[in-house]
């Protein structure tokens, strides 16, 4: 649950510290601009709250690794996605998303702190620990701060024991491991698909290759 609360700290730090110029460039998720994405996670920190005010009685179906679902990579075309950008063109001025992230943000970081691990919580028509469900979203905190800085190269990246979790999520998920040599973000972006391998990454993939990319859901 620390790394939760480190790892999302460090992405709306990084939001914070944008140029208002910085929201109209490309991120790293198909179809989205830099303030679509920051628009996105208004909403993740949304259900978060969410999730965490809905406290349940049944045992938990899920755990961090099984939270997610292998999905149909991005198009750019679901009618979420699209609404997603209707919204964050809603905006219209950088610093008023600024200001909402950072206000929804931190009742978010605040509201995790606060948690009982051991809580059940329901999401998504299944139950979770407060705990593991948390700790699901450091993998969600980090994708994302990698999609942010995607075009820019001067902005802070994501805590590495942040990347070093979500590497170790989504080999689990997976069910195999990326080459040792390769670092947690090559393992991260390459593996879902943020960007294709090269031929030697491809090489050192052997038949794991044609299992890439893992979209999340």
């Amino acid at each position: 649950m620390d790394l939760f609360s480190r790892s999302w700290a460090a992405l709306r730090s990084a939001v914070a510290g944008l140029a208002d110029e910085d929201f109209a460039r490309p991120s790293g998720c198909t179809g989205w601009l830099v303030r679509d994405l920051a628009c996105h996670l208004v909403i993740d920190a949304q259900d978060v709250l969410i999730t965490l005010a809905t406290p349940v009685d049944s045992e938990p179906t899920r755990d961090a690794v099984t939270y997610w679902n292998v999905v149909e990579p991005p198009t750019g075309t679901d009618p979420l996605d699209a609404l997603i950008v209707r919204l964050a063109a809603a905006y219209e001025e950088p610093w008023l998303l600024k200001f909402h992230l950072d206000d929804v943000g931190s009742a978010a970081g605040r509201a995790a702190e606060l948690a009982d691990p051991e809580l059940r919580v329901g999401t998504r028509d299944e139950v979770l620990t407060a705990g593991d469900y948390l700790a699901a979203y450091v993998l969600e905190w980090t994708l994302h701060h990698l999609d942010l800085i995607a075009h820019l190269p001067d902005a802070a990246g994501p805590p590495a024991e942040g990347l070093a979790r979500s590497r170790e999520l989504l080999e689990k998920i997976a069910g195999f491991a990326f080459p040792r040599s390769w670092p947690d973000t090559d393992a991260l972006r390459v593996g879902t698909g943020r960007r294709a391998p090269s031929d030697a990454e491809h090489a050192e993939l052997g038949d794991v290759a044609a299992k890439l990319p893992l979209a999340l859901g």
